[in-house]
């Protein structure tokens, strides 16, 4: 329980004491700064309650509070707010214990398994800027979620079987016939056969350009996908070299993003129980033709939109991506216990995962009490507002975006470092992508500029950065010149007030960005508090502070909110450099 909330159930106590029959109590933040620190606007609810004046009520309370330990000053102004100052102590001590255990103010101690699927790039495909969010987003949850107690189990969900695969296994054999997967005594040995990311990511929009103008090639791509399916010895050779190409590349690209997953199934891995989840739907009855289509009814009488139905298999076949989906669910229903199955998708897939997830409870291949929760994200455009493009119209390449903001750095930033250049602006450039990325409500669109978010003196990731290094060099000193600090001893400035009440409210922004699925509360505090530390390190000459007591304090005072900011940007998966 966080401090505020402790304090608000002692006025509860209080209040009720005197016969008022209070059930929450609620403390808000002060827009007067001069009137406290907190107000309580209860009095006047309490007034119509039992008929007496708001002023009366209030002051009653402030009577039976005003000895409370936690408060320097309470006062009343009308019609009837009680506004509370809290004191040094109830500060200094919160500070300390947060110094002592810092994961105290960050567990909620939930106790939940969740799953987590993010990620979700295809395979043989380069890796554009559309791909940021969902990796970014979902290893920034997964993070929060081990920060506030859960347990989680996180998957990439690969897109690596299908009609696209088919494609680019015809593509190859049309430029190399000879290899031996497409001779008829292939037994599985292995091929010599060159292939290189460089090489896959000519060959899928070549072969999708092909399906497109030539019925034939299209038609021979679906007889190969179906081919594979069946796991025919020289397709499935192939495709697995293909998948593991293409996986080295995306690892190393997630990696530069500090993204990683316990799990890195795809799509085929899924298909797997396929037969299975057949078997199940038709023994429940769940599953109905319509247009040589098998579809299941997920339509439910409270729709106020049209709500089409879930499609498994399509007129020609082909297993649906929507099946894919159910048997992904039927899978890890079966292997885990799991409290909740969270998706961080694209916004725009929402009816996608409607359909699944009615699908799911209505068949019971998921039981109603495991929650399934539809976290989708808005777009990140470019400067100008449309979708993010290179300078010959394409879609921007991942990789070609973190090169991008890595030079400016290195151009702006990086003047009078020599050693590790690159990889410092590397890290900062990765800092500036994921925070600009997080800092927006998880389903708002974004534009991105590279100038504006890698400011200094911005809402930035280069700023915390720049900000983090700073302390960690001052405590360094400090260390260097056997200055020894505990624990924060005196308050001696507002703006030391000012940060430890702004520390306060950081367990409820913990509390609500886990309930919100979203970072942008806590990118919002992490520039809010590092702010109030720069104000406080401009007007205090920390190191040469001739009283010890002050001194110290503004040390221990520096390494809590040093500390702080690491564990609230490793949340948000961005690492401190040495320097800057």
């Amino acid at each position: 329980m966080d401090k505020i909330t402790e304090l608000e159930l002692k006025i509860k106590e209080a209040i009720n004491s005197l016969g008022y029959d209070v059930k929450t109590i609620t403390l808000n933040p002060s827009n007067r700064k001069d009137l406290g620190d907190y107000q309580y606007n209860g009095a006047m609810s309490l007034a119509k309650t039992y008929h007496d004046n708001p002023l009366n009520i209030a002051n009653k309370i402030l009577n039976t509070l005003k000895d409370f330990p936690e408060f320097k000053k309470i006062s009343v102004a009308a019609p009837g707010f009680i506004n509370f100052t809290l004191s040094d102590d109830f500060l200094i001590d919160f500070a300390n214990l947060t110094l002592k255990d810092p994961t105290s103010n960050y567990s909620l101690g939930i106790n939940k398994t969740i799953f987590l699927d993010y990620g979700g790039p295809n395979v043989a495909k380069v890796l554009h800027v559309g791909h940021l969010r969902s990796a970014n987003i979902g290893q920034a949850l997964n993070n929060l979620c081990k920060a506030v107690g859960c347990k989680t189990i996180s998957d990439i969900h690969i897109g690596d079987w299908g009609r696209p695969m088919g494609m680019v296994i015809l593509e190859i054999e049309t430029r190399y016939p000879d290899l031996a997967y497409f001779k008829d005594d292939y037994n599985g040995e292995d091929v010599d056969f060159n292939l290189t990311n460089e090489l896959l990511l000519e060959l899928y929009p070549t072969a999708t350009a092909k399906a497109k103008e030539d019925e034939n090639f299209m038609n021979t791509a679906r007889q190969i996908n179906a081919e594979l399916q069946n796991k025919h010895k020289g397709y499935y050779a192939l495709w697995q070299k293909i998948v593991k190409v293409s996986l080295e590349e995306v690892k190393r690209l997630y990696q530069d993003l500090n993204v990683d997953f316990d799990l890195w199934e795809g799509e085929s891995d899924n298909f797997a129980y396929m037969d299975e989840l057949f078997t199940y739907l038709y023994s429940k009855n769940m599953i109905v033709k319509s247009d040589d289509a098998l579809v299941i009814e997920v339509k439910e009488e409270t729709d106020k939109k049209e709500m089409p139905p879930l499609l498994l298999v399509k007129s020609n076949g082909a297993v649906s991506y929507e099946a894919t989906d159910l048997a992904a669910l039927w899978e890890r229903t079966h292997k885990y216990n799991l409290d909740e199955i969270w998706y961080i998708v694209d916004k725009r897939q929402e009816l996608h995962f409607t359909q699944v997830f009615r699908a799911s409870y209505k068949s019971g291949i998921v039981n109603h009490q495991t929650k399934l929760i539809f976290n989708g994200f808005g777009t990140m455009n470019g400067q100008d507002g449309k979708p993010f493009k290179t300078r010959d119209g394409s879609v921007m390449p991942l990789s070609c975006l973190l090169d991008s903001v890595t030079k400016v750095c290195e151009d702006r930033l990086m003047e009078s470092i020599t050693n590790n250049r690159h990889e410092i602006a590397r890290t900062v450039a990765v800092a500036a992508i994921k925070y600009a990325d997080l800092l927006p409500y998880r389903t708002t669109d974004y534009n991105f500029d590279i100038e504006k978010f890698t400011d200094l003196n911005g809402k930035t990731g280069t700023y915390l950065l720049y900000s983090c290094v700073r302390m960690n060099s001052l405590l360094k000193k400090a260390k260097e010149a056997n200055i020894k600090y505990n624990n924060i001893k005196t308050l001696s400035t507002l703006n030391e007030r000012n940060i430890l009440i702004a520390l306060l409210d950081l367990k409820r922004i913990i509390k609500r960005s886990f309930e919100n699925c979203s970072l942008n509360e806590i990118c919002e505090f992490l520039y809010k508090i590092t702010n109030l530390y720069n104000n406080f390190y401009a007007e205090n000459k920390v190191l040469t502070e001739e009283n010890i007591t002050k001194k110290t304090s503004w040390l221990a005072l520096t390494k809590l909110i040093f500390d702080n900011n690491k564990y609230l940007l490793n949340i948000l998966g961005i690492n401190i450099p040495e320097k800057m």
